[in-house]
């Protein structure tokens, strides 16, 4: 079985604004990199499009652990998507779940991986943070 290890992030320049995601894949200890961007976006859609895009990259089902330093992303896919589900997609003030159709994408790949999710602060030294980090920024370079 493959040890797979995935820290992602996202930025953007202005929120919103240009945006970058960037995921770091390490499968078996060989890193893989992963960027894009858009141009008219929010910080907190780039964090759950890096988070997407570590899980499309694997066609088949996997175990894997993904770090991210977005408590949005964190502790939205473990704590408060169970709740938005039932309330048909209402927070518990009653607004509107923002970035629904993210949300949607990320909860059915994460139910058909086996994903633990991690969270480290982010701008603190943490090696793949960092690098996840600059491939965010590299995404909106690009766009």
């Amino acid at each position: 079985m493959k040890e797979i290890e995935v820290f992602t992030d996202g930025a953007c320049r202005g929120n919103p604004g240009v945006g970058g995601w960037g995921v770091l894949l390490i499968i078996d200890g060989e890193e893989t990199t992963l960027f894009g961007g858009e141009q008219d976006t929010t910080n907190n859609r780039m964090e759950l499009k890096a988070a997407i895009k570590a899980l499309e990259f694997f066609d088949d089902n996997v175990s894997l652990s993904i770090t991210t330093d977005s408590n949005y992303v964190k502790d939205g896919i473990t704590k408060w998507l169970t709740n938005w589900k039932k309330k048909n997609w209402v927070t518990a003030s009653r607004k509107p779940v923002k970035n629904k159709d993210l949300w949607e994408q990320l909860d059915a790949l994460n139910s058909f991986h086996n994903v633990s999710w991690q969270w480290v602060k982010a701008h603190a030294g943490h090696r793949e943070n960092e690098i996840a980090d600059m491939l965010a920024n590299k995404g909106i370079d690009e766009v």
